[in-house]
This record gives structure tokens, sequence and C-alpha cells, in this order.
């Protein structure tokens, strides 16, 4: 059983992804990792979310980053978005994770920030136990 499910839109994520974990490997917070796309993959993501055991998902997702969004549309745990910098710095990514509409919150890091979505999920975790 793992705590926290990872999913990053796509490779190129991996820099954030690291980032997370670092700060869950320092707090023995068990993850696992995934790379599936909203966009490309919605079938995969779907499976990913529904097969997972995990209490809180982090997703990393940049451009239109529709990713932290589609996920909590399919689950009732808490989701984390990590918004990352690519085309407009990521204020693009930002606020397409923000901006969510009513019924399917999503939590939003900074952009970039993988360790503040790790900090957040301990946090989350603590209340869970």
């Amino acid at each position: 059983m793992v705590d926290v499910t990872i999913i990053a839109g796509s490779k190129s994520d991996a820099k954030i992804v690291e980032k997370t974990t670092k700060v869950f490997d320092e707090k023995n917070i068990k993850y696992n990792v995934f790379f599936a796309s909203a966009h490309r993959e919605p079938q995969k993501v779907i499976e990913i979310v529904n097969s997972s055991d995990a209490k809180v998902f982090i997703c990393i997702a940049g451009l239109s980053a529709a990713l932290p969004g589609f996920v909590a549309s399919h689950t009732t745990k808490p989701v984390i978005g990590v918004p990352v910098s690519s085309a407009l710095g990521g204020l693009d990514a930002l606020l397409s994770i923000a901006q969510m509409p009513k019924g399917v919150p999503v939590a939003c890091v900074g952009i970039d920030n993988g360790q503040n979505a790790a900090f957040l999920a301990v946090r989350i975790l603590k209340l869970l136990k």
C-alpha cells in the first residue's frame, strides 16, 4: 500500500517528480510514480486512479495542465496539482489548475514546486491517520 500516487503528464516532468519524491524519501512516505497524459492517454490515467490505494494524488502537468482536474473528476481523494513551467512561464498551467469548477477541488502549489506538493501531502496524511 502506498500513501501517495504521483502522476506526471510527461517524462519531461521528471525533474519535478524528483523534487517531490526526495521529500517523501526523507520522511519515509510510501509512493509510486506514473507517467500518463490526460489528453493522450485518458484511459491509462483512469486505470491508474481506479486501481490506486493511495490516500492522496499529486499530479504534475504543464501547458493546459488538465491532469489534476481530470484525476479529481475520477476520485474523491485529495488531489494536489503542480503546474510546470513551459509556455508562458507556467502561468497557463497554474491558472488551469487553480480555476477548477465547483465540485472538482484541486489544491494548487507554486510553479515547479514539487516540494510543497509533497509537504502538503504529508500534512494531509497526518490528518487521515
